[in-house]
């Protein structure tokens, strides 16, 4: 089942994905730089907002894989089986 932030990132266009991550990886930082210093009264709030985090960058990778052509997804398998190997 799709979390409910996950069904919100499909409406956002791509530059609003792209420009909601870097805000949440400021706030993150601002967050982190807080906890050290005085403590966060509700530390699991760092937690929520790495996976926010997460869950933009893979939407933003998701959308980044659908936009390729056919000789890019192509190159891109024959990269992966090289890596298998190794």
């Amino acid at each position: 089942m799709a979390s409910k932030k996950f069904l919100e990132l499909a409406d956002l266009s791509d530059a609003e994905v792209i420009s909601e991550l870097k805000e949440t990886q400021n706030q993150y930082q601002k967050l982190r730089f807080d906890h050290a210093i005085k403590g966060l009264p509700n530390p699991l709030v760092l937690r929520e907002v790495r996976r926010d985090i997460a869950r933009l960058k893979t939407e933003a990778r998701r959308r980044e894989l659908s936009t390729m052509t056919e000789d890019q997804v192509a190159k891109r398998s024959k990269i992966r089986a090289r890596r298998r190997k190794a």
